[in-house]
C-alpha cells in the first residue's frame, strides 16, 4: 500500500453544481498489483494518480450542490470517484488497484468562510422557523377545526330541535282545530281546563269566587288592611 501527502491547495478549490466554491480535501489509497506494468506505463505513478483523481473529483463535485457535497452525498461521491479512477487507470494499464477514495475536509474557502457560515445559519434559522410554524399549525388548526365542527353540530342540533318543536306545535294546533270544528263547546272547555291545570300550580295565591257573587267585599283581605273581624 502506498501513501503520499502534501500541500495541494491550488488543486483543492472546486466549483459545485450550484456555482459555489469549496475547499475539498480527499485521499486516494492504492496498492501496486503489477510492478512491471506500473514501471512501463508511467514515469511518475503517484503524480499521475493524483492528477487523475483531481479531474475525477472536480467532475463529481460539480455534479452536486454545495449542501450535498458538505453533507448527504459525501459517501456517494467517494464511491463514484473510486470506480471512475479505477476505470481510467485500467484503461492505461497502470497495474494499480485503488483501495479507497474518501472526502476528508470539505469547507468553504477561508476568504468567504464567515459569509458562508452566515448563510448557513440563516438557512438553519429559516428551517427552524418553518418547523415551528408547522408545529403551531398542527396544534392550532386541528383544534380550531374540532371546535368549529362542534359548534356546527350544536347549531344543527339546535335548529333541528326548534324545527321539531315547531312541527309538534303546528300538528297540535291543527289537531285541536279539527276537534274544535267537530265539538266547539267541548273543545273550549277542555282547553280552558288544560290552561287552568298549567297556570294554577304556579300561582302563589288562589281565590275561589262564586260566579253569582256581585259584591267586592269577599275579595278584600280585611285582616291585612287593619279592619276588624
Amino acid at each position: 500500500t502506498r501513501y503520499s501527502s502534501g500541500d495541494y491547495r491550488d488543486q483543492s478549490l472546486m466549483l459545485t453544481g450550484d456555482l459555489n466554491i469549496l475547499d475539498v480535501r480527499w485521499i486516494v489509497q492504492f496498492k501496486i498489483k503489477d510492478p512491471v506494468k506500473l514501471l512501463f506505463a508511467t514515469r511518475r505513478p503517484e503524480d499521475n494518480i493524483r492528477d487523475i483523481s483531481e479531474v475525477v473529483m472536480r467532475r463529481f463535485v460539480g455534479n452536486y450542490s454545495v449542501d450535498e457535497v458538505l453533507t448527504t452525498k459525501r459517501e456517494e461521491i467517494d464511491d463514484l470517484a473510486q470506480q471512475e479512477i479505477q476505470r481510467i487507470l485500467d484503461i492505461y494499464n497502470v497495474g494499480v488497484h485503488v483501495i479507497t477514495v474518501k472526502l476528508l475536509d470539505v469547507n468553504p474557502p477561508e476568504t468567504v468562510k464567515s459569509a458562508f457560515n452566515e448563510v448557513n445559519e440563516a438557512k438553519q434559522e429559516k428551517e427552524k422557523m418553518i418547523n415551528q410554524a408547522w408545529e403551531a399549525y398542527n396544534k392550532v388548526v386541528p383544534k380550531a377545526r374540532g371546535t368549529a365542527e362542534k359548534t356546527i353540530r350544536e347549531a344543527e342540533g339546535y335548529a333541528l330541535d326548534k324545527i321539531n318543536r315547531a312541527k309538534g306545535e303546528s300538528e297540535r294546533f291543527l289537531a285541536t282545530l279539527e276537534e274544535y270544528k267537530k265539538s266547539p263547546e267541548i273543545t273550549k272547555k277542555r282547553i280552558y281546563l288544560e290552561t287552568l291545570a298549567d297556570v294554577l300550580p304556579r300561582a302563589k295565591e288562589k281565590y275561589i269566587i262564586d260566579s253569582k257573587q256581585t259584591s267586592i267585599l269577599p275579595l278584600l283581605d280585611i285582616n291585612k288592611k287593619g279592619g276588624q273581624q
